[in-house]
């Protein structure tokens, strides 16, 4: 029999889940109070970190049709939804795994695709998204220069030709 509190429970992460942009599932088994609340800190303003009943998260993926989760809820499980970038967020859970050896990622959900550990460890290693469009930006304005500079080159190519045929003009007059 549900209680009221289990079923709030399961909304609440059913919710969770639909607004996230990515999920990532992580181990906490070892770490202190301290050391989470240090985590919840580092991932301020991309993602929220929470602690739930692997059978109410479970029944919360469902409800929010999120799958192939299952095989990741065993043992002690806080999910990180990422309402922020994902990279950021990956980073976040990467360097802090790499700083306290207890956190261990074990997957997660990306635009509905089911990321293993690896995946999630691939995005934690990409440019942040404004890195990447200032990339992009820079190479668009580089082609733009080398288009107008091409356009350019046969008019002031000409300017100097005639140029020089009024210079010799003048030194031969």
């Amino acid at each position: 029999m549900a209680t009221p509190d289990k079923v709030a429970a399961v909304k609440e992460l059913a919710d969770n889940f639909r607004g996230a942009n990515a999920v990532v599932i992580t181990e906490y088994r070892g770490l202190s109070v301290k050391q989470l609340a240090e985590l919840r800190g580092k991932l301020r303003g991309t993602a929220t970190y929470s602690v739930a009943k692997n059978t109410l998260t479970l029944l919360a993926a469902k409800d929010a049709e999120v799958d192939g989760l299952n095989d990741l809820f065993v043992g002690p499980t806080a999910i990180a939804f990422v309402t922020g970038d994902p990279v950021e967020a990956a980073k976040a859970l990467r360097d802090f795994a790499k700083a306290h050896d207890k956190l261990v990622i074990k997957g997660g959900v990306l635009e509905g695709k089911v990321l293993s550990a690896e995946d999630v460890s691939k995005l934690a290693n990409l440019e942040s998204r404004e890195v990447l469009l200032a990339k992009a930006a820079g190479a668009m304005k580089a082609s733009l220069f080398g288009a107008a500079y091409l356009f350019q080159a046969p008019l002031s190519q000409a300017a100097r030709t005639v140029d020089a045929l009024r210079v010799k003009q003048e030194d031969a007059a």
